[in-house]
């Protein structure tokens, strides 16, 4: 099986003509594509254009995408982007989505958004019934308090003049 299609590469060709334009309409249309690697793709893509306005678009993919690699990525996208905008549906597929492959991403990336909000979805995926999940969380968890200690350090230090 060829894995890389003659029109594969044509349409990358194109893909990469709008993202030099920064084409957002264009790859937002692109999230329904049969192609799973495209799909994968313009997550990345919209994550690299940045802004909050793209979460919307990444959240969808994270809940209907029938593929769960595109899944996967789409939760990886939302946890790199860092908004608090995206907790809701981080915390959806963690507690939610039929795959642990998603779950766990899903976990680590409620972590890396570092928000407490987050906490409590991850307190419940301490009971997910696969290991690796159970795992995300316990490092996910760990990372927002890290960050909430870093945070009063600062707060403090700024208060002290230190």
């Amino acid at each position: 099986m060829q894995v890389v299609t003659d029109d594969r590469l044509a349409l990358f060709a194109e893909m990469e003509e709008k993202y030099e334009q920064k084409d957002t309409d264009y790859f937002v249309s692109l999230l329904d594509h049969p192609d799973y690697v495209v799909r994968t793709r313009v997550a990345c893509i919209l994550v690299d254009f940045g802004g909050e306005d793209k979460v919307q678009y990444i959240a969808k993919v994270l809940k209907n995408d029938e593929n769960e690699l595109v899944r996967h990525e789409a939760a990886f996208a939302l946890g790199q982007m860092s908004y608090s905008s995206a907790i809701p549906p981080l915390t959806d597929a963690t507690l939610n989505d039929p795959s642990m492959f998603v779950r766990h991403e899903a976990a680590i990336a409620l972590g890396v958004v570092g928000n407490k909000e987050a906490k409590e979805a991850l307190q419940k995926a301490l009971n997910d019934p696969d290991p690796p999940v159970v795992e995300s969380a316990v490092v996910a968890l760990s990372n927002i308090e890290f960050m909430e200690k870093l945070s009063k350090n600062e707060k403090f230090a700024k208060l002290t003049g230190g």
